[in-house]
């Protein structure tokens, strides 16, 4: 007899893998009750959407205190980190999630996508997203990247009433399709420079045989290749230009969804490769970043100005806030590697967290403004006078992006700012702070529009469904909330201190 060797898998720590498991299962039960039963009662669906994020966002919780008594730990063979880092945007991620759940309701409500396709797939991409900001392993990273793609491949395409959806889905599947490929491909090379795809094993490969100066070629070339498929996910320049087309093209719930899901997925695996893998390289990846950063700032807020479409308005804002947000990943890349880089680390992990709950509620708003589908500028003239709270609502949200005192784009901005003069990048604090200036223009014309100028007569009036007042509520309160006592998500944010 010949004896066979007996394959032993890798151990699974179910109760941390717990999130994931939910969301899964909330996205398999709607797909199949809702096949299988009658025309689900007004609401539920979403309804049923949210009660699942909040039980993976409780268990999240309970995950969060387990590593403050026993530390951060990998999981499933080690692919997943299970760290204060990765909880945090999970929370992110699940917010932003119901959030566009509870504005779907009404988005979808008498269409032919009034069914549970829409909200299952919002969970598989929820789930690829926890995959993403957790993968300990470069491989894993790859498949949570095209669970979220994929999913949102499809939600952009989704209105299959407007000709615009359509075209907004095969842009963004075949400019995704070559970023994914980038990225695959600097996978393979750094895989042939360290010989391995564990992020864990990487670097710990790279301080024995790499020096300081980076002199590996494969390592290089793998590191570049992957930061223009980063690139194009957070949309920064001159990889955004999908973002503008895509973003006003699809419906706005999804648009809400890719501002705000997407890119706290792309750019927490991002963080986590460049700061805990990559360390060794800082000198070579840190000037790719500034660069970066500083023509998403300018081109972001230029653009943004001369739109006449709220929603192309926003989509160039959306570049400008990637370009923040990668002041602050410049500034964890002085001192990556190190306990020090935290700090940085923590500005990063708030800003993506306050902005996509500002920029869901900045999107319900325009969905339930414009359900005629005009979001020109000229659409929202005298929404004050139509519906005041709405227009309330907006310029809350526009002030909170335009980084206002008493508002959680204030907090947002504060941090990676002076994240970056603590770094020593003055120039980079500088161009910022103009560049805040700049987009503050962009937010005042939608706010003249809205407050100063006549609605038309045919103008109609404008009601807001149950759900998405909810949301939009529940968004606004955060924002002004954040901004008036930061302090409590500050300490929450305080607990990233390492990695898995």
């Amino acid at each position: 007899m010949v004896a066979q060797d007996t394959f032993i898998g890798p151990s699974v720590d179910w109760f941390a893998l717990s999130p994931h498991l939910v969301l899964v299962g909330g996205a398999l039960f709607l797909m199949v009750v809702g096949a299988l039963t009658p025309a689900w009662p007004r609401n539920l669906m979403s309804l049923t959407t949210v009660g699942f994020t909040v039980a993976a966002a409780g268990l999240s919780v309970f995950i969060w205190n387990d590593i403050g008594a026993e530390g951060p730990s990998a999981i499933v063979g080690g692919v997943l980190a299970v760290d204060r880092l990765s909880l945090f945007l999970t929370f992110a991620v699940l917010a932003a999630t119901a959030l566009v759940a509870l504005m779907s309701d009404a988005e979808l409500r008498g269409t032919d996508n009034d069914g549970p396709e829409i909200y299952s797939l919002l969970l598989v991409a929820a789930t690829g997203a926890l995959v993403m900001v957790g993968a300990n392993e470069l491989i894993v990273m790859f498949l949570g990247l095209e669970t979220v793609s994929l999913a949102l491949y499809v939600l952009a395409a989704s209105d299959r009433r407007r000709s615009a959806s359509q075209e907004s889905g095969m842009k963004y599947f075949i400019l995704g399709g070559l970023a994914s490929a980038f990225f695959l491909y600097g996978i393979a090379l750094l895989y042939g420079g360290t010989r391995t795809t564990s992020l864990t094993d990487m670097v710990t490969r790279l301080q024995s045989q790499v020096n300081i100066g980076g002199n590996d070629a494969l390592v290089l070339a793998g590191l570049a290749l992957m930061l223009i498929g980063f690139a194009f996910k957070v949309s920064a320049v001159p990889f955004h230009v999908w973002s503008p087309d895509v973003y006003q093209g699809a419906p706005s719930n999804i648009t809400a969804f890719m501002a705000s899901v997407g890119k706290v997925a792309a750019f927490g695996a991002m963080l986590r490769v460049l700061t805990s893998a990559l360390p060794f390289y800082r000198d070579d990846w840190r000037p790719i970043i500034w660069v970066l950063a500083v023509l998403s700032l300018i081109v972001g807020s230029l653009l943004a100005v001369v739109q006449t479409d709220v929603k192309r308005m926003l989509a160039f804002s959306s570049v400008s806030h990637a370009g923040f947000i990668l002041v602050g990943l410049e500034a964890a890349g002085l001192s990556a590697g190190e306990n020090a880089m935290f700090s940085s680390v923590q500005s990063v992990a708030v800003y993506l967290g306050l902005y996509s709950v500002l920029v869901v509620g900045s999107f319900a708003v325009i969905s339930v403004a414009s359900r005629g589908g005009d979001t020109t500028l000229d659409g929202f003239n005298g929404l004050s006078s139509r519906r005041p709270t709405l227009a309330l609502a907006l310029t809350v949200f526009l002030l909170a992006q335009a980084g206002v005192p008493f508002t959680s784009g204030f907090v947002a901005k504060w941090g990676v700012i002076q994240s970056a003069v603590d770094s020593g990048s003055y120039w980079l604090a500088v161009i910022a702070m103009l560049a805040a200036v700049i987009a503050a223009f962009l937010y005042l014309r939608i706010m003249v529009s809205m407050w100063l100028r006549p609605a038309d007569d045919n103008a109609e009036a404008v009601n807001v469904p149950g759900l998405s007042g909810i949301a939009i509520a529940g968004a606004a309160g955060f924002t002004l909330a954040i901004g008036i006592y930061p302090q409590w998500v500050l300490s929450v944010a305080e607990g990233i201190l390492s990695f898995a």
